[in-house]
């Protein structure tokens, strides 16, 4: 097996949601999450509940035909703390934490650090283009798209997600 040295790439930034942490965490769930993201598709490996809890795996398609596999490491809604991990074989592992905070006027600033694993030289080279704009237009999108749903109850237009 040949060696590799991993890059690791992370990014942190701060949300500012206009619900209070408890009508926002619930959103920070796979299920949930096909109500607020365009085009958001998951397969659910495992949950007790049928969704977002503390060991729950679950998979989303990559353009490659391969597929993420998730897991919930930390699922703690006392706490609004919610922690994912992810493997894209061959490419990337993840880890993410988001911790929700209240706010001012029943808001919420959502806490939100991702770091990313190159797991092979495409995926060492990958993690050079998700660089700090990348995640500032990924995280700008998320941010768009949950606050158009707590606002209106429905989910935002496709083409404005991107």
């Amino acid at each position: 097996m040949s060696h590799l040295t991993a890059k690791r790439v992370e990014h942190r930034c701060v949300q500012r949601n206009p619900a209070p942490p408890e009508q926002v965490f619930p959103l920070l769930c796979p299920v949930r999450e096909a109500d607020w993201v365009p085009d958001w598709r998951y397969r659910m490996v495992y949950s007790r509940t049928g969704v977002a809890e503390e060991g729950c795996v679950f998979a989303t398609p990559n353009g490659d035909g391969s597929e993420t596999t998730w897991l919930v490491t930390c699922y703690d809604p006392a706490a609004c703390r919610v922690a994912f991990a992810w493997v894209w074989p061959g490419m990337a592992a993840a880890q993410i934490r988001i911790q929700l905070e209240p706010a001012a006027q029943a808001s919420t600033e959502a806490n939100i650090h991702y770091a990313y694993t190159g797991l092979s030289p495409e995926g060492n080279a990958l993690l050079e283009r998700w660089d700090a704009a990348w995640f500032r237009g990924k995280m700008q999108s998320w941010e768009r798209a949950i606050n158009h749903y707590l606002r209106h109850g429905e989910k935002i237009a496709a083409a404005a997600w991107e």
